[in-house]
């Protein structure tokens, strides 16, 4: 569905996209994953016709962003990552004004839109102005407006950015609805770990160029070790070491690194260690941008075992 060859994008002296290519299949979810400036909007953005490339080339839907720009814009829909309603029309009117732009059929507009603010649990807001709404409640309609066209091809930019956690678990589900419900493609850009765990294919993307491209699930078993998470005692130490495990210390926690955890908990259960505030924590994306690159992306919901996953990062670059 998408086809990216060899892409460029200078800005002056500022390589942002840097001689990058890969494939996204029909149907599938494809997370573009990196942190801010690493080249993702720009890419949405050369993909979407809307900026030209420097050199190299893309299709989506089969069609040529340089020579078809118009079959291609047709054939696509964007949520972008600033917002972009008219928030001095109500929901219906700004839906409407799409469908018109896009030349949906007159007879089908209204139950088009009836339809996608139901989808979006938006209908009985349709007669609201817009600058009454909430944050999410404006990323639902633009969803919605997305989609009204039936896009073969839906781009979305970072679609929670600033988003609270419970409001982005209710967009990812209307926007897996898309997917599961319409057969959509759907090319995701983001920084957020959890949104690119709900793609089936990642690419990651530092510094312009692809890294690396997969499924989550083939990408986290590059790192292959689990890790558990004990109290750091003396004893506890001494216990785990006695059974020929790997152990470091990480503030008042050991962490024993281990090729499966299942099989080293037994181990562990019979050689007297204590077993209070025990965890086991398995390999995550972060872990695999962090091992490809080096770096960690931010996480703005931060977490409760920083330490310990600071010391795990530690382990796996050396």
């Amino acid at each position: 569905m998408i086809k990216v060859d060899r892409l460029v994008k200078k800005f002056d002296d500022v390589v942002a996209v840097d001689d990058i290519s890969f494939e996204v299949k029909e149907g599938e979810s494809f997370g573009f994953l990196g942190p801010n400036g690493a080249g993702k909007t720009t890419t949405i953005r050369i993909l979407t016709t809307l900026i030209p490339p420097t050199s190299g080339g893309a299709t989506v839907d089969g069609y040529d962003i340089k020579k078809e720009s118009d079959r291609v814009r047709e054939s696509i829909g964007i949520i972008f990552q600033e917002p972009s309603l008219d928030e001095r029309l109500t929901a219906y009117d700004n839906l409407y004004f799409h469908a018109a732009l896009y030349r949906v059929p007159k007879r089908e507009i209204k139950p088009r839109i009836e339809k996608a603010l139901k989808m979006v649990e938006l209908k009985k807001f349709k007669d609201k102005v817009v600058n009454t709404f909430s944050g999410g409640m404006k990323r639902r309609l633009e969803i919605a407006r997305g989609f009204l066209h039936m896009p073969r091809v839906l781009f979305l930019d970072e679609p929670t950015l600033g988003l609270d956690p419970q409001t982005r678990r209710v967009i990812w589900e209307y926007i897996r609805n898309l997917k599961d419900d319409f057969g959509v493609t759907l090319f995701l850009t983001t920084h957020y770990m959890e949104e690119a765990e709900e793609s089936d294919r990642v690419g990651i993307i530092h510094k312009g160029k692809i890294i690396s491209v997969d499924s989550p699930e083939n990408m986290k078993k590059r790192i292959g070790r689990d890790t558990i998470v004990l109290s750091n005692s003396d004893g506890n130490e001494r216990a785990v070491r006695s059974l020929g495990l790997d152990v470091v210390r990480a503030g008042d926690k050991l962490l024993v690194s281990v090729d499966s955890s299942e099989d080293a908990l037994k181990k562990i259960l019979k050689g007297g260690v204590s077993l209070e505030n025990l965890a086991v924590k398995r390999p995550t994306l972060e872990d695999v941008f962090i091992e490809l690159t080096g770096t960690a992306i931010a996480d703005e919901s931060g977490g409760t075992m920083d330490v310990v996953k600071q010391a795990v990062r530690m382990r796996r670059m050396r």
